[in-house]
């Protein structure tokens, strides 16, 4: 898989994409991201990417032109599965669509910043319009790095114990059980003892009972979801 992200603020990514389980996936091949400065396809010579709104609207908003030359610059090399705006008003983001996402083979996610991007971009270029949550950011920085990492991490191969992916909160529709480690009794506060029993059918039995108890406590509006 590759993943393009074109950002004003190409720092503000680098570190995030060369650490832990991205950097370890990159490495492995499995994955390739590339960081690309909008303002390294401006025509201007303060590398200016935005401008006043028509009709007075407060804010300044994103211009076509240097998008549209990144964006045309990268689909003249390769054909992009789906090229993504990371916007509050999009589409929100779950488990469900990382998966989906991480069976692409090219992906583009262009950042949102200041007051939005020129609409015509997300009417004839944008494919895919997504959310991180209810809420705006000072730019799309942190839902490009949410939605890599989570795309990123449940392709085959990346996680070592691919079990440990599948078994994460949201896969299915539900919260994962509580997980504990050694030691058995810390401070009196002890591991439930169906852990310690060596049955995996009952742990099992447990472990899913426990998923849809916290699910039903904490998020049931992923058990609608599930139609229960």
């Amino acid at each position: 898989m590759r993943i393009d992200i074109i950002t004003v603020l190409p720092e503000m990514l680098e570190g995030f994409i060369n650490q832990s389980i991205l950097l370890r996936a990159q490495k492995k091949g499995l994955v390739e991201i590339h960081i690309h400065n909008l303002r390294d396809y401006t025509h201007n010579k303060h590398r200016k990417v935005d401008d006043y709104p028509f009709g007075g609207f407060a804010g300044m908003v994103m211009q076509c032109q240097p998008i549209d030359e990144c964006i045309s610059a990268l689909k003249a090399e390769r054909h992009y599965d789906e090229i993504i705006f990371t916007t509050p008003d999009g589409e929100q983001f779950n488990q469900p669509m990382a998966n989906q996402l991480s069976m692409a083979e090219n992906l583009i996610i262009l950042c949102g910043h200041y007051k939005g991007v020129d609409y015509r971009i997300r009417e004839y270029l944008i494919t895919k319009e997504i959310s991180i949550g209810d809420y705006v950011l000072t730019g799309g920085e942190l839902a490009a790095a949410a939605i890599t990492d989570a795309v990123v991490r449940v392709i085959p191969g990346v996680i070592g114990d691919e079990q440990s992916a599948l078994s994460d909160s949201f896969q299915d529709n539900l919260l994962a059980a509580p997980i504990y480690s050694r030691p058995a009794d810390y401070k009196g506060w002890k591991v439930p003892e169906i852990l310690l029993s060596g049955n995996e059918a009952k742990i099992k039995e447990w472990e899913l009972n426990q998923a849809y108890e916290r699910t039903r406590r904490l998020r049931p509006d992923l058990l609608n979801k599930k139609g229960e």
